[in-house]
């Protein structure tokens, strides 16, 4: 018996999905899949190459499964995004509200931190090349 997953995706809670969507259009994510909840979106599915995110709406969630109905809305998600061009990451970021601003770390990244539309923190993260010999 294998153990071997292949992959994982975050599912996001947010009182709204639209909001959240040009914030990630304008780091380069299409909505893969959309599912209505009533007049409103209830989930959305977010990719950019081989990274996905998942958004779902706290009603869409309390009408899914009503014993998480609560859980949800206790967030916020904290993400970790690895990117090879912090520099286009911050032009893309436009005026997004800064957690923490762009900072060198012990551990040999450039980062950012911002809190997206729906409340969720996520810190961009590029890593120096190793260097050639």
């Amino acid at each position: 018996m294998s153990n071997h997953c292949t992959s994982l995706t975050p599912v996001l809670p947010v009182a709204e999905i639209e909001p959240v969507l040009p914030f990630w259009q304008a780091l380069g994510f299409e909505m893969t899949m959309q599912v209505p909840h009533g007049d409103r979106l209830g989930f959305a599915i977010l990719s950019n190459g081989t990274l996905e995110l998942m958004y779902q709406s706290y009603d869409s969630i309390a009408a899914d499964v009503p014993a998480l109905a609560d859980v949800a809305r206790q967030g916020p998600t904290f993400l970790f995004v690895q990117v090879d061009d912090i520099d286009s990451i911050e032009r893309a970021l436009g005026d997004a509200e800064r957690t923490f601003p762009r900072r060198q770390t012990f551990y040999g990244a450039t980062e950012v931190g911002v809190r997206e539309p729906g409340g969720h923190y996520v810190t961009f993260a590029q890593f120096a090349e190793p260097a050639s010999e």
